[in-house]
């Protein structure tokens, strides 16, 4: 079924002193219909989670001009650019001497398919008419707990531990990364892309309603202003990316 993509992507500082979450919407420079979004959350002191979030969407971007469909597979494109992001992030561990890392979120979006990727615990969700279909299961200790029993989801949202990372990239540890990849396309599909700072006030019901319901660029704005107000000033960095693919016309 054919349909139109509509994409938005926001930020919001939070209340945090610095800016460290950096995302990215790349149209591919040759291939029509091709495009990589990309979130990614810094963590280290002073700049260095900056930094951190700044390569990964520097090497998705290089890695995205090198990208042949016709010969290279999605999985291989994303899988990649998180390896050289890593490789790069550790490199600037002993240069700066700060302890920079970043969890990434990728998708790539191509005709009749999208593929993703991440690494860490800033998520993707998928909906279909505000219906949630799919979410990434973060790469965090609680969310380890959950998988075997030892808490329940519940728990887990308001576990002391639970913005604790089992991977990342930059990381002294080879990181660990999740893919998926979708080929059942159809209008009224929705994508989410987001950092911590903005799915921790959120259950997937409630956002899938609110991108369902909007506009990308209307429910960016809202989502941001819920989070907002939930934080009740004490929140983190947030941005997000919503992909709706919509009946043409």
């Amino acid at each position: 079924m054919p349909f139109t993509v509509e994409v938005c992507a926001a930020t919001h500082q939070g209340d945090r002193k610095e800016q460290q979450d950096r995302l990215a919407i790349l149209p591919h420079s040759r291939q029509r219909g091709v495009a990589l979004a990309v979130v990614a959350d810094g963590m280290g002191g002073h700049a260095g989670g900056a930094l951190a979030a700044e390569q990964v969407v520097h090497t998705a971007k290089t890695s995205l001009e090198h990208f042949s469909p016709a010969e290279e597979s999605g999985r291989h494109l994303l899988e990649s650019s998180m390896l050289e992001a890593h490789s790069m992030i550790q490199v600037s561990r002993f240069m700066n001497e700060k302890d920079p890392h970043s969890t990434a979120v990728m998708l790539l979006l191509q005709p009749g398919r999208v593929t993703w990727g991440y690494c860490g615990d800033s998520r993707i969700y998928r909906f279909h008419r505000g219906t949630p279909v799919f979410r990434s299961t973060d790469h965090s200790y609680v969310e380890h707990l959950v998988a075997i029993g030892r808490i329940t989801p519940d728990q887990a949202l308001t576990h002391p531990n639970r913005n604790v990372l089992i991977t990342s990239l930059g990381g002294k540890e080879a990181p660990k990364f999740d893919f998926g990849e979708a080929t059942d396309l159809e209008a009224g599909d929705s994508f989410l892309l987001c950092s911590d700072g903005l799915w921790a006030y959120f259950d997937d019901a409630e956002m899938g309603s609110i991108i369902d319901g909007n506009s990308a660029r209307e429910a960016s704005e809202m989502l941001i202003d819920l989070a907002r107000k939930r934080a009740r000033g004490s929140g983190d960095n947030l941005s997000l990316v919503i992909i709706k693919l919509n009946e043409p016309g």
